[in-house]
């Protein structure tokens, strides 16, 4: 009996007019307080915290500083910021971060140190810490939240003060971040300072290669998008998606992967951030409908207005050291519902299947309409292959193309546009 093959053609577009707030969990808020305490980056477990309580920016700004392993450096540094409210126990951290552009006040001589601390402005101050300079256009101040969201440095949904278990959970989970145009992340240079031992970290998981599901969706879901497909101008006028897939960025410039068969006849289209930004479609770089491969280049301008300077991205790893029973995860946007991940393990490396040129994965991560295009990752983070289909009379039999013709494509075309590959295969379908 012939074996039928669902390929996940984008399903018909179901938005969500809303997303609900995710609010952190005391228990989460403790946890990341007493993983701080056990680094050495705060002095108080999760006992000692009244976490529900207004985080102010004096603590925010303390609390920063250790983060960047500064207290010693703060300490040496005679730079008097010209702050005249600054309480003597904040004044050393206020002064340093201060002359090193983190923070600034709210006048010259004023930096309101009692004042509730918002999302927006800690993340701000996380940003500068980490080298991205909004004085150079990395991100906008007035925009911190929504651009940390969008590179992966915050994964939750806080509202706009902050409390004391929010200001150390945004601070936790900043330990695995890497500084602009490192590798190093957050956690590697508190060891490197002897600020935070190996020990510790290690204890609290956070230099293990291998990735737990959570631990893939909090650092790696900023990579990937639901991707809106418009087959017709009178779609994009009615602003009515004809269908939905997912994809994912493979560098920081705006160069992602998905389906050939997710933008096949499409006119137009955009990628959707798990910030809620949505950036068009710029070009095709690469397609192969053999293979259901496509290159997209994404424009680093919204289609509102707003400019990002980079994107959260993957790694590509391949498909040559995977073996079966390897755990994998998949991040997509089934049934256009929004990004969602899911977990299983390889059942096969190398599933010859009709319609592709190349063996597929198949694999029990489970995927649906919509998915088609996400990324399907080892327990590394690294991308192994493209979400795809599915045997339809199968249970748990997932298919997704590999990932290694993209590892040596020559992306460095001019490309072109949706609408001209749109033509093009209409030309070679009919000839």
């Amino acid at each position: 009996m012939r074996r039928k093959i669902l390929a996940f053609f984008c399903a018909a577009t179901l938005l969500l007019s809303a997303v609900p707030s995710a609010f952190a969990l005391s228990g989460e808020q403790a946890r990341a307080a007493d993983s701080l305490y056990m680094l050495g980056v705060t002095t108080e477990s999760s006992d000692e915290y009244a976490l529900s309580s207004p985080a102010t920016r004096a603590q925010a700004v303390t609390l920063l500083v250790r983060l960047a392993g500064a207290e010693a450096a703060a300490k040496a540094d005679n730079w008097i910021s010209g702050f005249l409210d600054v309480p003597s126990w904040a004044e050393v951290a206020v002064n340093y971060a201060s002359h090193q552009k983190w923070v600034s006040g709210i006048t010259s001589t004023r930096f309101a140190p009692d004042n509730a601390v918002t999302a927006n402005a800690y993340c701000a101050f996380l940003l500068r810490m980490l080298g991205y300079s909004d004085q150079n256009g990395d991100f906008a101040v007035t925009d911190a939240l929504n651009f940390a969201r969008g590179i992966g440095l915050v994964s939750g949904n806080y509202s706009e003060t902050l409390t004391r278990g929010d200001l150390l959970e945004i601070t936790a989970n900043a330990l695995t971040f890497p500084y602009k145009g490192s590798d190093e992340t957050v956690i590697q240079r508190l060891i490197a300072k002897g600020v935070s031992t190996r020990t510790a970290a290690n204890a609290l998981g956070l230099l293990d290669k291998e990735l737990t599901a959570r631990q893939v969706a909090d650092r790696y879901t900023a990579s990937v998008f639901c991707l809106d497909c418009y087959d017709s101008q009178l779609a994009i006028d009615a602003q009515t998606p004809s269908s939905s897939a997912s994809g994912f960025f493979i560098s920081a410039d705006g160069i992602a992967v998905t389906n050939y068969h997710s933008i096949d006849g499409d006119i137009y289209a955009t990628a959707t951030l798990s910030n809620g930004q949505a950036y068009p479609v710029e070009k095709v770089l690469y397609y192969d409908t053999d293979m259901d491969i496509a290159v997209l280049q994404i424009s680093k301008t919204s289609v509102k207005g707003s400019k990002t300077s980079r994107f959260a991205y993957l790694e590509m790893a391949g498909t040559e050291d995977i073996r079966a029973g390897d755990a994998v995860y998949a991040i997509g946007n089934p049934l256009g519902m929004g990004l969602a991940i899911s977990s299983g393990i390889i059942s096969d490396t190398a599933r010859t299947v009709e319609r592709y040129k190349l063996p597929c994965i198949m694999d029990t991560a489970d995927i649906s309409q919509g998915s088609s295009g996400g990324a399907l990752m080892n327990v590394y983070g690294q991308v192994i292959g493209v979400t795809s289909g599915a045997f339809v009379y199968g249970n748990n039999m997932y298919l997704a193309v590999p990932i290694d013709p993209i590892m040596t494509a020559d992306l460095t075309g001019q490309g072109k546009t949706l609408a001209q590959v749109a033509k093009l295969q209409k030309a070679a379908n009919a000839s």
